[in-house]
């Protein structure tokens, strides 16, 4: 039998926030936020948005590090050590990861496109049609959706200190001058103070019924669990890799924050640039790949511009995927006792050949339906609206009523040594509020 390969770990309490902020900064930011908060009243959906960061995201980002830490697994081991009944759980973490980046890396293929397309000069004046012919096209849409996932391998294929986070040092800090760069010039458009405004200033007029006030709450707390990277076992596994003396609530708390400052930059780099040439905010997903290109075709120096977003677009998904793949190598590592190298080639190749699926769903299997959906938007609902959600509420009612808020206190804590003021909070929360929050968000969701 092979030598089980040694386990890799964070070199530093910076390391692990850079890389779990690059985890949860992502598309989820880039992509989703803005058109989300643009279709959900702008500054009220910011502003329930943030509250649900708080109450939502930090105590379960809290638990997922801790399990992590405390077992130096994988979600499935985790779960198996601390009560082996429960190891299903650690399976749905883990098949989340899987699904999601099977799509996620042919939307960060796309990015890949439209990188190449103003490396070129292509100022992609007729942004729909470009768009459209491209993700409909047979070979394309799977080269460039090869190439992000093999990027992405190359990464973890490199470890978790040498690799993972070597390269999230290099690559939040380019991504946050580049996201600031763009914020300041779109907000700097002539017009763009309405979309300031929009984002900013609340309208609660515009909220005038509890069914609208509803889809919003119900949209903040989705996007929460989307944004922080939460029920798919990421949070497990980079927490694994933390050395034993490490801040946990600390960490849990910075990398929310440090996440929300990205979503409202991007927010800030996309709707006031909307608004000042007259588009429509709640463009919806094709806001990134088609609104926004015509924006850069509009005003000076746009291929410039067009070109410094989507790069920043490309670290933010990278940082992203890598995550997602860690978690998967990560299972084979513990509990197949393969060697990373050949777990994170093996694992790529057969999400990177599920992923032409999705990849072909907009054009030549477009009228392939799962329950009257695409390829693509079916793995898109059984992870954002199935998995993430039951795997965020297993693991409360797992760490609330199963391992025992006790014990959780004791990792949380350094056995006594940093205070865990928030204890008695934290078990209301995740005994009783969280797992109700994401009940409501699972069951509106499947209706929406």
């Amino acid at each position: 039998m092979e030598k089980q390969e040694k386990r890799g770990k964070f070199s530093s309490s910076l390391g692990f926030i850079l890389a779990a902020t690059g985890s949860a900064v992502g598309l989820g930011n880039l992509w989703k936020f803005p058109y989300i908060a643009g279709q959900s009243g702008g500054a009220v959906f910011l502003i329930i948005y943030i509250i649900f960061v708080f109450l939502l995201g930090v105590p379960i980002m809290i638990g997922e590090m801790a399990i992590g830490r405390k077992t130096k697994l994988n979600p499935i081991g985790a779960y198996k050590t601390l009560n082996k009944k429960y190891t299903f759980i650690g399976v749905i973490g883990v098949v989340g990861a899987f699904v999601i980046l099977s799509y996620y890396s042919v939307i960060g293929g796309w990015v890949l496109k439209y990188i190449t397309a103003y490396i070129t000069g292509n100022n992609i004046t007729d942004s729909t049609n470009y768009y459209q012919s491209f993700i409909s096209s047979s070979i394309e849409p799977i080269l460039w959706h090869f190439i992000f996932m093999a990027a992405t391998c190359f990464i973890v294929l490199k470890g978790v200190s040498a690799g993972i986070e070597k390269f999230s040092k290099v690559l939040l800090p380019a991504l946050f001058i580049i996201i600031i760069v763009i914020a300041v010039r779109s907000m700097t458009f002539e017009g763009a103070a309405a979309g300031i405004k929009y984002f900013l200033v609340p309208n609660w007029s515009d909220i005038d019924s509890l069914p609208k006030l509803g889809k919003v709450v119900v949209a903040a707390m989705g996007q929460v669990f989307f944004s922080l990277s939460l029920g798919m076992g990421t949070m497990i596994t980079y927490g694994s890799y933390l050395k034993k003396g490490s801040n946990i609530q600390k960490s849990a708390v910075l990398v929310p924050i440090f996440d929300t400052i990205f979503a409202i930059l991007a927010g800030l780099a996309i709707l006031p640039a909307v608004f000042a040439f007259g588009f429509e905010p709640s463009a919806g997903p094709g806001l990134l790949f088609e609104t926004l290109p015509k924006v850069f075709s509009s005003m000076p120096f746009g291929i410039v511009f067009g070109l410094m977003f989507f790069v920043l677009v490309f670290f933010a998904a990278i940082t992203s995927s890598v995550s997602l793949l860690e978690v998967v190598t990560s299972f084979c590592i513990d509990n197949l006792k393969m060697k990373r190298k050949t777990a994170a080639i093996l694992i790529s190749i057969i999400m990177a050949l599920i992923g032409i699926l999705a990849a072909l769903s907009f054009g030549v299997l477009q009228d392939v339906k799962i329950f009257g959906s695409t390829i693509f938007d079916s793995m898109t609902f059984l992870s954002d609206k199935v998995i993430m959600p039951i795997g965020g509420m297993l693991m409360c009612i797992f760490v609330g009523h199963i391992w025992g808020v006790d014990n959780i206190a004791l990792e949380i804590s350094n056995g006594g040594v940093i205070p865990f003021k928030w204890k008695n909070l934290f078990s209301i929360i995740m005994k009783y509020i969280a797992p109700a929050l994401i009940m409501i968000i699972f069951i509106s969701s499947l209706f929406a």
